[in-house]
């Protein structure tokens, strides 16, 4: 297949969930045989020199990109009050974007093209009326008014009066859109039935995100060390900020740091926000961007994901069990990744379940690292990308076929 995808942010460094499920996947299609063009948004808020990647990152025919300042403005946001417009969704409409995807697709043929996320859904008419017969296929990477939704249920009086009158919105059009597409891929069977609770009508396969586990070796060593917990992630998403701050305020100060007091908790991650970048907490490390995130991960032994928000799946989940490290998660941060908790994960949501699972760790000593090698098996086993990316080209391609189908049958009528 020749295969257009469309990014709303380069997808690289991969130092983010939106850029490993991008990357990989189109990684893995070139893998299997199949021709692989990129446009993405270049954005003002994750901005990439392009001139400074990699020479293996040489996965696609192609790659076009187009700056877009995607900043969230207090004027702009405060007159979409006023409006009907989702502000999640304009702050991606580009006529400089849609300008150059018509320009590729009036200069070569695709059989589909992918969209990942809905934030891409105001160029599905571009791709219709400059490629008609084109496969349209929306990656959902999450449910996202859910996103939101569950952010301004946990947010100070003021963001959740802001969040849950521009965020009904992005419901609205996210279950318009949905239809537009031909085809909907799902991380998860829980997000696959979302949409279809939303009312989605065309087809819908799930494919969650998957990766090359051979560019990431497990080092044991942390296990032969003094216990440690790391958190990696983007800084500047809302539920890794809210989550963070759980953690620290209910779980690490009052609960674990008075019981071990050997315990460290090291923090990795780029663009954080002024309360983090000045925190001084005892025995709480914060590292900012660190320049490889599994080499951050390798150091300590305990991998924590303490999510109250979000959707989708996470994709440093699965880096850090592609690195053998232990897992220690809420089960909504452990959505899409059915590992059981005790074999290949541990989970907690109270900060009581937390001091429970940290002593339990500290319990098994260096037989803890047996939960990692289970973790990795499992991560192997279940999220190879290679083949979440076979299975996804055949039932797009079957999906195409049978469009084709109807199309012939009523041209017929």
């Amino acid at each position: 297949m020749k295969i257009l995808q469309l990014c709303n942010k380069f997808p690289f460094p991969l130092k983010d969930g939106a850029a490993i499920a991008s990357t990989y996947m189109a990684k893995a299609f070139a893998g299997l045989g199949h021709e692989v063009t990129l446009l993405s948004m270049n954005t003002s808020k994750h901005w990439f020199d392009t001139q400074s990647l990699p020479a293996d990152f040489d996965h696609y025919q192609a790659i076009h990109t187009v700056f877009v300042d995607n900043r969230i403005k207090p004027m702009p946001a405060l007159i979409n009050l006023f409006s009907k417009k989702s502000y999640h969704i304009t702050r991606f409409e580009s006529a400089e974007f849609e300008k150059k995807l018509r320009e590729i697709l009036m200069n070569d043929h695709f059989d589909a093209v992918l969209l990942e996320s809905v934030y891409l859904a105001p160029y599905i008419q571009v791709v219709r009326a400059h490629a008609p017969g084109t496969e349209v296929v929306l990656r959902a990477h999450n449910v996202e008014h859910e996103i939101w939704e569950r952010v301004a249920a946990q947010s100070n009086p003021l963001k959740k009066w802001y969040l849950q009158t521009i965020t009904p919105r992005l419901k609205q059009y996210e279950t318009e859109r949905i239809n537009d597409c031909d085809m909907v891929v799902a991380i998860s069977d829980r997000d696959a039935a979302a949409f279809k609770a939303l009312g989605l009508r065309c087809p819908v396969t799930v494919a969650p995100i998957g990766i090359d586990t051979r560019d990431y070796m497990p080092d044991e060593k942390s296990f032969q060390k003094q216990l440690s917990l790391s958190f990696i992630g983007s800084l500047d998403w809302m539920p890794n900020q809210e989550g963070l701050k759980w953690f620290l305020d209910e779980v690490w100060q009052p609960v674990l740091a008075p019981e071990f007091p050997e315990l460290t908790f090291h923090i990795g991650g780029r663009t954080a926000p002024w309360w983090l970048r000045t925190l001084q907490m005892h025995r709480v490390v914060f590292h900012g961007e660190v320049p490889s995130a599994p080499d951050f991960l390798n150091q300590h032994s305990i991998m924590v994901v303490p999510l109250l928000s979000g959707g989708g799946m996470r994709a440093k989940i699965l880096e850090g069990m592609a690195l053998g490290k232990v897992v220690l998660s809420t089960r909504l941060g452990m959505e899409g990744i059915e590992a059981s908790d005790g074999n290949a994960c541990l989970l907690a949501d109270t900060p009581e379940q937390w001091l429970q699972a940290v002593k339990w760790c500290y319990e098994q000593g260096e037989e803890l690292a047996k939960i990692g090698r289970k973790a990795r098996n499992f991560c192997v086993n279940q999220f190879d990308n290679r083949e979440v990316a076979r299975q996804l080209v055949a039932d797009m391609e079957a999906n195409g076929k049978r469009g084709q189908s109807i199309a012939t049958d009523t041209l017929r009528m």
